[in-house]
């Protein structure tokens, strides 16, 4: 399990975990989410159907959701306060100001979780090319 989050936290390749996943990097903010068509080292296809990447908006959801109940826990946790205090909004405003930093992560981690979820599928009709070994001739 710790691999596998290592994994998508590394946002390499989710089949051989070496290839870069993404043309650019996170802060190029214009172009961040867009990925590569195959991986460069295994050739495993990023695009296996037309509108794959719909449902990545769940999966951010989700993370977003998850995001928000960790930190309201360690806010309640950290400050002992309960629900009726008012300054449960600072909580509030510090969840929606870390929710807007962090959603460049959180897009592209939903992307290559859907991914990694669904790429096993794919080997079984896209084999890689065989491998030619050029044999040296005598002369």
């Amino acid at each position: 399990m710790f691999n596998y989050i290592r994994n998508i936290l590394s946002e390499k390749c989710p089949r051989c975990h070496k290839g870069e996943m993404f043309t650019h990097k996170w802060y190029q903010l214009g172009s961040n989410n867009k990925i590569v068509d195959s991986c460069k080292v295994c050739g495993q296809r990023t695009q296996l159907e037309p509108g794959f990447y719909h449902g990545t908006g769940y999966v951010s959801y989700a993370l977003t959701v998850g995001f928000s109940i960790v930190t309201f826990v360690a806010w309640i946790a950290s400050t002992g306060i309960g629900i009726r205090d008012s300054r449960i909004f600072y909580w509030l405003i510090l969840n929606v100001v870390l929710l807007i930093l962090l959603q460049p992560f959180f897009m592209r981690w939903s992307r290559l979780l859907w991914l990694s979820w669904f790429f096993h599928d794919d080997d079984k009709y896209h084999t890689p090319e065989p491998l030619t070994v050029k044999v040296p001739s005598e002369n």
